[in-house]
Formats: C-alpha cells, sequence, structure tokens
C-alpha cells in the first residue's frame, strides 16, 4: 500500500485543485475518488453488522410463522383436489383402476387389469375401480360412486354397461353402483354382498389389495354366471363388559383394605420406634 499511496497522490486526493493543475485528465482523480467513497462505505457495512443479524432473524420467524399457518390449508387443499381429479380425469384407459389413494400393488393392478380386461371383452361389461383416501365433498361413497358414474359416463348409452366400485381407505367402507346393464347382470344379491362383506370387512384389517381383488372376482363371477365365491364374514363386533362383577369388586375392595391398613401402620408405628429408640438412648 506505501508503494501505491505515494504522498504526493495522497495530497491530490485531499487537495484536488492542485492535482488538477498538475494533471491534464481528471479522470483518474474521479476514479481514486470513487474508489476511496466505495472502499469506505463497504468497511462501514461490515463494522456494524447488527442489523444484519437482526433481519436474518426477523426474516427467519417470519418464514416459520408462514408455515405453521398455512401448512394446514395447504395439506387439506390437497386431499381436497384429489377427491376432484379422479372425476376431473375421466375413466382410466387401461388398467381398470383410479388408485388414487395409494395400496394397491403392482401385482394387484396387473391381476385386475387381466381379469377386467377379459370380462369386457368377453361381456362387454366394463368394471372400474376407485380408490380414495377420504371424501369431503359427499357424505358417504354410494353417492360418490354415483357421482363419478355421472361424470365419466353421463349419458345412458355410454354408462348403461358400466360399473363403479369405490373404496374409501379412512372410512373403511366401499361403494358398488353401474349402469342397468351391468346391475342386471351382477344381481342384487352379489352387490349387497360386496358391499357388506368384501369391501369393508378387509379394508378394517387394511387388507386393500385382498378387498380390490376379492370383490373383482365375485362380480365377474356373477357377470359369467359361475357360483358365487363368497366372502369374508363380518368380525363379531360384540365387545366385552368393562364393568366388573360382584365377586370381583369384593376381591378388590379386601385387597385394597389390606394395602390401606399395612400403610397406616408403618406410618405410625415405624416413627414411634424410632422416637423411642432415641429416648432410650438419651
Amino acid at each position: 500500500m506505501k508503494t501505491i499511496l505515494a504522498p504526493h497522490s495522497l495530497s491530490s486526493l485531499f487537495t484536488p485543485k492542485s492535482s488538477l493543475q498538475h494533471q491534464h485528465n481528471p479522470k483518474p482523480t474521479c476514479y481514486n475518488l470513487k474508489k476511496v467513497s466505495n472502499f469506505q462505505s463497504f468497511s462501514s457495512f461490515n463494522t456494524n453488522p447488527n442489523w444484519v443479524s437482526h433481519v436474518q432473524h426477523g426474516l427467519a420467524a417470519l418464514a416459520i410463522s408462514l408455515a405453521l399457518n398455512f401448512s394446514p390449508i395447504l395439506g387439506g387443499g390437497s386431499a381436497f383436489a384429489s377427491e376432484f381429479d379422479v372425476l376431473n380425469d375421466g375413466p382410466p384407459k387401461e388398467t381398470y383402476v383410479v388408485d388414487d389413494a395409494g395400496v394397491l400393488s403392482r401385482v394387484t393392478r396387473s391381476d385386475l387389469k387381466k381379469l377386467l380386461a377379459d370380462l369386457e371383452y368377453r361381456k362387454k361389461i366394463r368394471i372400474d375401480f376407485v380408490t380414495v383416501r377420504k371424501l369431503t365433498s359427499k357424505a358417504d361413497a354410494f353417492e360418490y360412486a354415483d357421482q363419478v358414474l355421472e361424470r365419466w359416463y353421463p349419458t345412458l348409452e355410454e354408462g348403461i354397461n358400466k360399473g363403479i366400485v369405490v373404496l374409501v381407505t379412512s372410512q373403511k367402507e366401499g361403494a358398488v353402483t353401474g349402469g342397468p346393464e351391468f346391475i342386471k347382470s351382477v344381481g342384487d344379491t352379489v352387490l349387497d354382498a360386496v358391499v357388506s362383506q368384501n369391501l369393508p370387512v378387509l379394508a378394517v384389517d387394511e387388507k386393500y389389495n385382498e378387498a380390490i381383488y376379492s370383490s373383482a372376482k365375485r362380480l365377474a363371477a356373477a357377470i359369467d354366471g359361475l357360483p358365487d365365491p363368497g366372502g369374508p364374514q363380518p368380525k363379531d363386533s360384540k365387545r366385552e363388559s368393562n364393568f366388573k362383577t360382584k365377586e370381583e369388586t369384593a376381591e378388590k375392595r379386601d385387597q385394597f383394605t389390606v394395602v390401606v391398613g399395612g400403610l397406616l401402620v408403618i406410618a405410625f408405628v415405624v416413627p414411634m420406634a424410632q422416637y423411642y429408640a432415641y429416648v432410650s438412648k438419651k
């Protein structure tokens, strides 16, 4: 720095008039003044970083506040949009299943495709399966299944031979609906059995793959006129009583009396024995 900033250079900075007398081109002098000014401002910025720290803390607090306030809304919005995405996207082209809940394995989807594609080819009846996590726009799975059928196949000609099976994983319930030809081919008995046995019973145990594929096989068997393969039976929902019998209550009361009596004896006898021993030593 000493070799660069010679004494006559410093004097030219602080006495611009004299420097202008000796130099014909003023640009170097202006350049030096500008650099000095910038250097000074940069130095003052580094020597006082407190306000930068306050700004950083304020921005961090603002980001955390926004995340906490808006995260529930974003979560609810994604679940709400998912339900309508199924309606707006229309029926699947080749897979016969819209697994919006993400509970079906690749094997189950492949088996469904083979079974339902063969059924549609032979009987001209198409069945689509839909899984969703929860419903927000409709009260139950039946209303949503009807809505899917009307949205995907808006005319009678399009939906006459179509069937829709819906499984709501959070509510552990399902529904089956369809056009006149589908309902006639399956029959009310099998339709009721699928809704009351295959879908809800297996969904309670979170066996969603088995619930979907067993329902498909049962519907396909009914359309083909084959014997009903049946479905899982609902488990006995009878709960054991939480109330104790008279004998159990009496036994517990006796045990409680013994425990409380023992504690009282210890509380009184031990201090008295300690006091007696203390007095005896004196």
